[in-house]
């Protein structure tokens, strides 16, 4: 398994199901978008979306939706919550799995877009009990996707937020041999053109195996890493994104202390620490630190 694949969605693991109401994007019934209705698509050119600033601080905010941190100017908040007053924030979406409580609406109205093992049986995920993976590889199934992701993704743009952040992509990494990178990314390309039309800028998680590609292919904007200094793999993403990349780094597991990650000076500009479970800070586990 690849470094990204270790450490999918943050690497919560058997946890995952105890906060999977926190972090779900989508209700046990079918998935519903922020309470705005749907923008009309855009036209605007690529210079017309969001792109990261060259500096600034960010929180990472999947935990629960907080008041920012005096100096905080981009946050990352679920689909399901509204975007930071004032700030620029960006919407996190479970773009190549089913939510928690989400699979049997799955299997009722778009079961082709599950995947399958021999048996007939949806894959899950093995570091997420509580998520199947989603089957790319016919464009049927990767229509029927979109098509339940597209009124979030709408949604979103909607309520405020300035870009998309699509989760698990590299799910296909965990599926045993069925999926591969091509099929992965010719869903990419549909989920990052639905964004895109809706006047958003769409980031890539981790996947640092595919290289250019998510970028060339896909059309990503930008790149969102977990632990990029942990697993020494900055630079893979900054020689593809440049300063278009934020990272989250976890507490529980640097290389060395957080001065050490910040003296070596390999982190992207928008690098912030966070405790595992991205706690919010009424939390005593809560952890928040910035570089600069």
């Amino acid at each position: 398994m690849t470094p990204s694949g270790r450490r999918a969605r943050s690497g919560f693991g058997m946890l995952a199901a105890s906060i999977a109401l926190v972090l779900s994007a989508c209700t046990a019934s079918a998935p519903a978008a922020p309470p705005e209705s749907a923008p009309p698509a855009t036209t605007d050119p690529a210079a017309a979306r969001f792109a990261l600033p060259s500096e600034g601080r960010i929180d990472y905010q999947l935990g629960g939706a907080s008041t920012p941190a005096p100096g905080v100017t981009i946050v990352v908040r679920d689909a399901t919550e509204r975007p930071a007053p004032g700030l620029a924030s960006i919407c996190y979406l479970n773009g190549f799995q089913t939510q928690p409580g989400e699979l049997d609406d799955w299997l009722a109205t778009a079961p082709d877009a599950v995947l399958r093992d021999a048996a007939g049986d949806p894959v899950i995920d093995p570091n997420w009990p509580d998520e199947a993976l989603l089957d790319p590889r016919t464009p049927e199934a990767r229509t029927a996707i979109v098509d339940r992701l597209g009124p979030l993704i709408d949604g979103c743009a909607a309520a405020g937020f300035v870009a998309v952040e699509f989760d698990n992509l590299d799910s296909y990494t965990r599926a045993g041999g069925a999926l591969t990178a091509d099929d992965a990314l010719a869903l990419a390309t549909l989920l990052v053109d639905r964004a895109h039309a809706a006047g958003l800028a769409a980031g890539q998680k981790n996947a640092l195996e595919l290289g250019a590609r998510g970028r060339d292919e896909a059309g990503f904007d930008f790149a969102v890493l977990e632990e990029c200094d942990r697993w020494a793999e900055c630079a893979l993403a900054t020689a593809v994104y440049g300063e278009q990349v934020l990272n989250i780094e976890y507490a529980d597991d640097l290389r060395g202390s957080w001065a050490d990650v910040c003296a070596r000076g390999e982190v992207p500009a928008l690098t912030v620490l966070r405790d595992r479970m991205l706690a919010p800070p009424s939390s005593p586990d809560h952890v928040l630190d910035h570089c600069v």
